[in-house]
């Protein structure tokens, strides 16, 4: 008989087909000739006191039990006995052949190392089977191609990362010279409103543009930093793609070195997220003493029942404004607007500086502003500069000053309170929060004529904006 094992082994392909028979006839627990065999829902054999022992001893250490050989979950009461095989193995056994033998003259001929197994379990190639008889075993070329092919997953996930590490590099160093743009226009800002009123102390101004100058030092640096930190992160990914494109090109035994760990680490990089810097100017830089400043131009202003709308309500002071619920029978006289809902105080301006402060609440809408007495008061009325309208207002929880293309304003604090400031040589309309004390906007063209202060109440909307503007009084200083 070992005569004739011997003649069929010098054969490489019928060694190649003996080794498969013994895949069918051996178990692949004991390494033995199946005794008893019994075949696992996912279709695997196994001898049924190997299985049911692995069975035992799995299930006291978790809850699910999975098949040694592919991982699927497998049911003790689904071994079904498998009389065929068990044919096969004792026809096998008369034979004389022995697992042994022939795994013996196999490893021999085939691989020269018996021991060419990959332990999906530890991450390692085994060299002592015996130690990993419960774990998942598969041939080390197989292992070393599967796991080739999630190295080359991993590449294009690091280059694809690296690409997006390497577009936020390139957008974080431009962000220096936009911040510095930003700066710029804030200091100019700074200084235009020192100068603008005249009043406000060369020390306080000092102050305000340093603490200026510190947080553009600080924002740079962190700015810089963060285009370093992107660089070196952009760094390491290169060197790890590097890393396992070699890892790639090794035998098999090479690259199943410490592969979890390299998979571990491509992970890891993956998975950083870059800390950038909004690079936001903190809303900090109001001019002290702006409010007292302003409310020694205070005028008393009061509102024009001739220029009003007829769904609008003043009362009996002039003071305040709303909205009615139907139209009044007014006369239309040639001063009341028709259909722009809204109302001119009765003071008109050809000069000087004048101040006056609007209580708004919590309405969800209003305008705000200076117009010249020439505009037109019949048919649709159309905000800006050029239509002879100075205004800003609130739609929809967004504040804007209307320009020809509207300009949105960032409020952080919502005003309860605006105050609306005319220096007509100069030829501004400035705006401010009175609430947080800060400048809304201000719009910069050249006045003729007289002009006077305007005010829309807006819609109702069914009730939610029914609440009037309010002119407050004057203070006692002015």
């Amino acid at each position: 008989m070992e005569k004739v094992i011997e003649f069929v082994f010098a054969d490489k392909a019928s060694a190649h087909l003996l080794r498969n028979l013994l895949k069918e006839v051996v178990c692949p627990t004991c390494e033995c000739f199946f005794k008893d065999p019994v075949s696992t829902y996912c279709g695997h054999n196994f001898c049924r006191v190997c299985i049911t022992a692995y069975y035992k001893k799995t299930e006291m250490e978790t809850e699910e039990v999975f098949c040694p050989q592919c991982r699927k979950n497998i049911k003790k009461e689904n071994f079904q006995t498998n009389r065929q095989l068990a044919r096969m193995v004792e026809n096998i056994q008369q034979s004389g052949i022995k697992p042994e033998d022939l795994k013996k003259q196999i490893a021999c001929r085939e691989h020269e190392d018996k021991h060419k197994l990959f332990c999906e379990d530890d991450g390692e190639i085994c060299d002592k089977t015996q130690e990993h008889r419960s774990h998942t075993l598969v041939p080390i070329e197989k292992a070393a191609q599967e796991y080739k092919e999630k190295f080359h997953r991993d590449i294009e996930l690091l280059k694809k990362a690296r690409e997006e590490i390497s577009e936020l590099e390139f957008k974080e160093k431009n962000k220096p010279n936009d911040w510095k743009e930003k700066v710029k226009c804030q200091r100019q800002r700074i200084s235009s409103e020192f100068e603008k009123l005249q009043l406000l102390l060369k020390e306080e101004k000092k102050l305000f543009l340093q603490r200026l100058a510190k947080e553009e030092r600080e924002t740079l640096k962190e700015l810089n930093e963060n285009v370093t930190k992107l660089a070196q992160q952009n760094s390491s990914l290169q060197q790890l793609i590097t890393e396992i494109q070699e890892k790639c090109q090794q035998p098999a035994t090479e690259l199943l070195k410490d592969v979890k760990g390299t998979l571990h680490r491509s992970e890891q990089v993956r998975l950083q997220e870059p800390e950038l810097s909004a690079a936001e100017l903190k809303d900090a830089y109001r001019v002290p003493g702006m409010m007292e400043v302003l409310r020694e131009f205070t005028v008393d202003v009061t509102l024009d029942p001739d220029t009003a709308h007829p769904d609008l309500i003043l009362s009996e002071d002039r003071k305040r404004v709303r909205r009615g619920d139907k139209r009044q029978d007014l006369p239309n006289n040639p001063e009341r607007f028709d259909r722009c809902v809204c109302v001119l105080g009765t003071e008109g301006f050809v000069g000087g500086r004048r101040y006056w402060e609007v209580e708004v609440g919590d309405k969800p809408e209003w305008d705000l502003g200076v117009c010249r007495e020439s505009v037109s008061r019949k048919g649709r009325v159309t905000y800006t500069p050029g239509n002879g309208y100075w205004v800003v207002w609130l739609r929809g929880g967004e504040y804007k000053a209307c320009t020809s293309l509207r300009t949105p304003l960032p409020v952080s604090v919502r005003p309860s309170r605006v105050g609306i400031f005319l220096d007509y040589e100069a030829g501004e309309v400035s705006f401010y929060n009175v609430t947080d004390r800060s400048h809304l906007f201000s719009f910069t063209d050249t006045f003729s004529g007289t002009l006077h202060p305007y005010f829309s109440p807006c819609p109702n909307a069914g009730g939610k904006n029914a609440a009037p503007l309010i002119i407050c009084p004057v203070p006692t200083q002015a």
